[in-house]
Order: structure tokens, then C-alpha cells, then sequence
């Protein structure tokens, strides 16, 4: 019997922001040890990915919504094809051939997902994955990837358990925050009436107005204060970060770098990993710019973090479940000590904001506006940033794919309007790497941001091993005593 389910309105939002210069799509690269042995691989991706609806079904338009319907000519063939890289088949060739299917559009007269195997001369194959970000959010579609493998005993891997929500975010009455941003608009009034753009424009200024949006739910002054923050924080620094995006796109990923490593100079600098991974990232952006001869002194780049909502009943879930924080990367300072101490002081003012849920609020919102205004409202949050940057903690363990290991994971996520940058950091296995997607216009080669991801955090390992602990919380001290030599 076919099934037939409405689309989210949140799933509705990602859906229609696909753009012929940036789809809406998360992309996976894994590189294996060896050949993957392809009848196991096609039996995991049956009982384990295809235990899922979502990935049977196509997203269709009808009568003003959204639906999943069962595609009544599924075949796995679609959706699993076989590629040979052309030349020596080597990282380059892989970034570029992954470059190219982040800028080509799926199928929509199918559902919204494809696996391409791929020959390398890289010591073995790999997969190149590619999903509707209207599927499922990183956090879902990682789970979903990592218990379709095993472990070295062949018992089924898992993804990382996701976070519950804090308990802040709901309000007197047991209401949520969520709920209460919707309640003005039901699905029952949206069916029954024509909504005009101007109702909706009205709408959204209700919502992102902290006085108005107080004074109808009654949610307090933390929440009325991140609307304000939000609604009249400014355009983002102008650097070639973003811009007019073309169709084109590049890749390109780091070297693996310790992950004991990382946590140990963390440890010696009171910084958690990812205050660590994000300030090498700013490094290695910062170190970029100088090349290119751009000025950065005093340069702040703005970028959105995603941030897991997923309650403990979401685990195992698809759909979108994620907000965004604004984070804004200290890029103009050069000392990589005040740099990391100025993400960590940063970091730690954003725990416990309403920003991600505002952020997943406003996504809901336009889910159900029309596509309009959909747009410009989007269009309008994106020029509030540079980059998308996420950070993924992966299990440390080996796993295998159809008989073959795991060698290393990358992926990329999308990004909206002029952002010309996603940056994602994944550890797996004992190892973090940074990834990035860039439009080829604005960045054309990434991977002189990439190959600088280790350089940077080397440095604040030179630092650890070289002065005393007393002085490393003084990063002024520390550099007059490097620059005397």
C-alpha cells in the first residue's frame, strides 16, 4: 500500500531554498581501505537506509503543500552507480568529481538521494554521498549512515547520541518555545485562507519584534532579547568569503590530525576541542586572506553554528531538528593564544541562548509562508554571515562497509544566499580533519585553507611545549618573550 505523509514545515523550508547556485544538499565523501564488496554493500543499504520511508519516497506539490509519497518505481539502481576517476584517480580528482555532484542537482521525479562508488588510486574506493538536506539534518543523516556499519566484530556502529534540549527552553505552562512561535498560524488556517505576502511580512516582524513578540506570548526578557539581537545584528564583514555565488563549486579537505593531541593541548589550555577546532579554523582563514593580500587587522567573520535540538524521543528520527548561534570569529587577531581564548570566551556566551531555537522557530515560519517571501526573508539572515561552520563529533572506533574499512569521512554542508564557504570539522577514529565546500567564483581553491587547519593548531602546540604553564595564561607575555627570541 503506498504512503503518503505531509512534508514538515521546517522540511518545507529546506525543500524549496534550493537555488541554481547552491543546493540544498549534504555531501559525503568516505575513503575505504580496499574494494567494498558490492552485494554486502547493496544488502546494507536495503535493510539498514531503506528501513526508512524517506529514502523510498518523493517530495511532491500538491494543491499549495508538500507531501512524501512513495515512489511507485523504486529501484536501487537509481540511486547506487559506479564512477572511475579520470586521470591518476587521486585526492584531486576526488575533490573535483565531489565538487561537481555538490553543484548538480537531484532527481525530483525521484527520492532525493544518491550513493556513487568510486575507484580511487587511493589505496582503496569510495563513496560519495549525496542527500536532500529536506531528508534529514547532519546529526539524522550521520546516525543513518553509521548504523548501516559495522564494527571490527561485525556488530552494527551507531551514531553519536544526541543532546537533549535544555530544559530553559521551555516556558511556564509546559509550552514549548516552538509552539508557542507557531500558534498564531495553524495548518487548518492556511488551508482555509489565502495568505497574502504582506500578512506574512507582518507576521515575521510580530516575531522578530522583542517588544511585540513579548507583549503576545508572554515568553520573557531572555527571549525578546535574543529576537533583538537577531533582528538588528548587522551585515556581516565584506571579505571574498562571500559574494554573488556562481554554479561551480570546489572541495577540499585536510590532513587527519590527532585527536588525543587535540585534547591534551586543551587540557593544558582550559579549552575544550571545539574551542581548539574553531579557533585553527579562524587561523587558517585569517592565514588565507594575508596570502591573498586582503586587510584583516581587526577583521571579525561572522558564521552560523548549527546546533543539536534533538531530544532524547528524537534519536533515530529524520527531519530537521537543528537551530543556528551566530559566532563571530576573531579572524583580525594574529596571537593564537588571545585568538583561542577569544572563541572560548565567545563560546561559552552562547551556551544556553535562545538563538538556535529563534533560528528553528523562524525556519518553521517560512516553511509555511509562500516562497516569496520565504526567500527574502532567508536571503536577509544570510547576508548576517560568511560561513557555515559545523563540528561533528564521530565515533572512535574503526568501522566497515560492506567488508571494507573506513578510512576517512568528510562531508559538507550547504550554504544559502551570498555565504560562499562551508567549513565542517568530523572526528572519527582517533583523528579530526577540517572540510571545506566553497563557490568557485569567491574561493577558487580551498584547499590553501585546508592544508593551513594543522599549521594552525601546531602552533598551539609548539606553544604548550615550549613555555611554562603559568605564562600560557598570558598570551601577551607569551609573544613579547617569542618575538625576543
Amino acid at each position: 500500500m503506498a504512503m503518503c505523509c505531509p512534508i514538515s514545515h521546517v522540511d518545507t523550508a529546506w525543500l524549496r531554498m534550493d537555488s541554481p547556485h547552491n543546493l540544498m544538499q549534504i555531501v559525503g565523501v568516505m575513503v575505504f581501505d580496499g574494494e567494498l564488496d558490492q552485494a554486502s554493500l547493496r544488502q546494507s543499504i536495503s535493510e539498514r537506509m531503506l528501513r526508512y520511508d524517506r529514502f523510498r519516497q518523493i517530495a511532491t506539490l500538491e494543491n499549495g503543500s508538500y507531501f512524501w509519497r512513495d515512489d511507485p518505481d523504486f529501484d536501487l539502481d537509481h540511486h547506487l552507480k559506479r564512477a572511475i576517476l579520470p586521470g591518476d584517480g587521486g585526492k584531486e580528482a576526488l575533490q573535483a568529481f565531489a565538487a561537481d555532484l555538490c553543484a548538480t542537482p537531484l532527481n525530483p521525479h525521484r527520492p532525493l538521494w544518491e550513493w556513487h562508488l568510486v575507484d580511487t588510486s587511493l589505496g582503496g574506493q569510495a563513496l560519495i554521498v549525496r542527500i536532500h538536506h529536506a531528508i534529514g539534518d547532519g546529526i539524522a543523516l550521520v546516525d543513518v549512515l553509521l548504523s548501516m556499519m559495522d564494527d571490527a566484530s561485525g556488530v552494527p556502529g551507531g551514531g553519536a547520541k544526541p543532546h537533549a534540549l535544555p530544559a530553559k527552553h521551555k516556558v511556564e505552562g509546559g509550552r514549548h518555545f516552538l509552539d508557542m512561535i507557531w500558534a498564531p498560524v495553524s495548518t487548518a488556517m492556511l488551508t482555509s485562507m489565502k495568505v497574502s505576502s504582506n500578512l506574512w511580512l507582518k507576521y515575521m516582524e510580530l516575531v522578530s519584534n522583542p517588544r511585540k513578540a513579548m507583549d503576545y506570548i508572554g515568553i520573557g526578557y531572555d527571549v525578546a532579547a535574543e529576537a533583538a539581537k537577531l533582528a538588528l545584528m548587522g551585515n556581516d564583514s565584506p571579505t571574498r568569503l562571500k559574494g554573488k555565488p556562481g554554479p561551480v563549486k570546489r572541495v577540499a579537505w585536510s590532513e587527519p590530525l590527532p585527536l588525543p593531541e587535540v585534547k591534551a593541548v586543551g587540557r593544558v589550555l582550559s579549552c575544550s576541542v571545539n574551542d581548539m577546532l574553531l579557533s585553527a579554523a579562524a587561523g587558517a582563514i585569517r592565514a588565507y586572506l594575508l596570502a591573498k593580500g586582503d586587510p584583516v587587522e581587526g577583521l571579525e567573520v561572522r558564521v552560523m553554528v548549527p546546533v543539536n535540538l534533538r531530544g532524547e524521543g528524537d534519536r533515530g528520527t529524520l527531519g530537521n531538528r537543528f537551530g543556528l548561534v551566530a559566532l563571530e570569529l576573531p579572524v583580525g587577531i594574529a596571537n593564537p593564544l588571545t585568538r583561542l581564548y577569544t572563541v572560548r570566551e565567545r563560546m561559552e556566551a552562547l551556551k544556553g541562548s535562545y538563538q538556535a531555537v529563534l533560528a528553528l522557530g523562524i525556519l518553521g515560519v517560512v516553511g509555511m509562508a509562500p516562497k516569496l517571501v520565504q526567500q527574502q526573508i532567508l536571503d536577509l539572515l544570510a547576508n548576517k554571515a560568511s560561513a557555515v561552520m559545523t563540528n561533528v563529533p564521530g565515533p572512535q572506533k574503526s568501522l566497515y562497509l560492506g567488508g571494507a574499512r573506513l578510512a576517512q569521512p568528510m562531508f559538507w554542508v550547504p550554504q544559502s544566499g551570498n555565504i560562499g564557504v562551508g567549513v565542517s570539522i568530523l572526528s572519527y577514529d582517533g583523528n579530526v580533519q577540517i572540510g571545506l565546500i566553497t563557490d568557485k567564483g569567491l574561493i577558487p581553491d580551498p584547499e590553501h585553507i585546508a592544508n593551513r587547519f594543522n599549521d594552525e593548531f601546531s602552533q598551539l602546540l609548539l606553544l604548550v611545549l615550549m613555555e611554562p604553564p603559568e605564562r600560557l595564561t598570558d598570551p601577551e607575555a607569551v609573544e613579547a618573550a617569542l618575538r625576543a627570541g
